[in-house]
C-alpha cells in the first residue's frame, strides 16, 4: 500500500510538471511521519486510510497567489476518488479519505468531520511550523519575489502586516497561530514545541538587526 501510494503521488506530480518544494513527495513522507505520531496519541486506528489520505492530499497543487487556490483540495480528492478505488477501498472509506483530503486546506475552509480529517489536518498543517516550516516559508517567498522582510520595519512595529508583501509578516499573520488552531490534543503538543523554534528564529534574527525583538 505505502509504495503504491508513493508511485502515484510521484507520477502525477510528474505528469504535472514542477512542483513547488513545499509540495513534493518528500512533503508527503513527512505528513505521513506526523500523522502516524498524532494516529499514536489520539489511538486512531485507521492506518490505510489514513496513509492515502496523506499521500494524496495534494494530488492538485495551485501557486498560493492563483484565485483558484481554494479549491485545490476539493480538486484533489475529487482526483484522488478512481485511484482509492483502484486500491480496493469500499465507497465509504473512500468517502471518509476523500473529505480528510478535501478539509484538510487552510485556504478551503472546509470543517472536518471526523477523527481522520482532524489527524490530517494537524499533520499537514505541522510542516509549517519548526525547521521544515521556516525552510517552507522562505522557500515559497522566494519563489514568488517576495522580500524577506520590511528594509526599515522588519517587524511591523509601526505599520500593518502584510504577508502577500514580506516573508516574515506570514510569521504572526498565520504560522504563530497555528497551535491553537489544531484539531488534536497531540497536534497541538507538537506545533507548540515547532513554534518555540519560529520564535527564537526572530529573536536571534532581531537580535542580528539590531531591533527589538517581537511580541508575536
Amino acid at each position: 500500500m505505502h509504495e503504491a501510494l508513493r508511485g502515484i503521488l510521484s507520477d502525477t506530480l510528474t505528469a504535472n510538471g514542477p512542483t513547488d518544494s513545499g509540495h513534493d513527495l518528500a512533503h508527503a513522507d513527512r505528513v505521513w511521519a506526523n500523522a502516524q505520531q498524532i494516529a499514536a496519541g489520539e489511538q486512531l486506528a485507521q492506518r490505510d486510510q489514513l496513509m492515502a489520505a496523506c499521500y494524496l492530499h495534494d494530488l492538485v497543487t495551485l501557486p498560493k497567489n492563483d484565485p483558484e487556490r481554494h479549491r485545490a483540495s476539493t480538486l484533489s480528492a475529487e482526483a484522488a476518488a478512481p485511484f482509492l478505488m483502484g486500491l480496493g477501498f469500499s465507497p465509504q472509506e473512500v468517502a471518509a479519505i476523500c473529505h480528510a483530503i478535501a478539509a484538510h486546506s487552510f485556504s478551503a475552509g472546509i470543517p472536518c468531520e471526523t477523527a481522520l480529517a482532524r489527524v490530517v489536518q494537524d499533520a499537514d498543517r505541522i510542516e509549517s511550523l519548526g525547521a521544515i516550516g521556516l525552510a517552507r516559508c522562505f522557500a515559497v517567498s522566494g519563489a514568488l519575489g517576495r522580500p524577506l522582510f520590511h528594509p526599515i520595519d522588519p517587524f511591523a512595529t509601526d505599520r500593518t502586516l502584510n504577508d502577500t508583501a514580506f516573508a516574515l509578516d506570514h510569521f504572526p499573520q498565520k504560522l504563530l497561530k497555528l497551535p491553537d488552531q489544531m484539531q488534536t490534543e497531540t497536534g497541538r503538543i507538537l506545533a507548540r514545541q515547532r513554534a518555540d523554534l519560529l520564535r527564537r528564529f526572530l529573536q536571534d534574527l532581531a537580535q542580528e538587526l539590531g531591533q527589538p525583538a517581537p511580541t508575536w
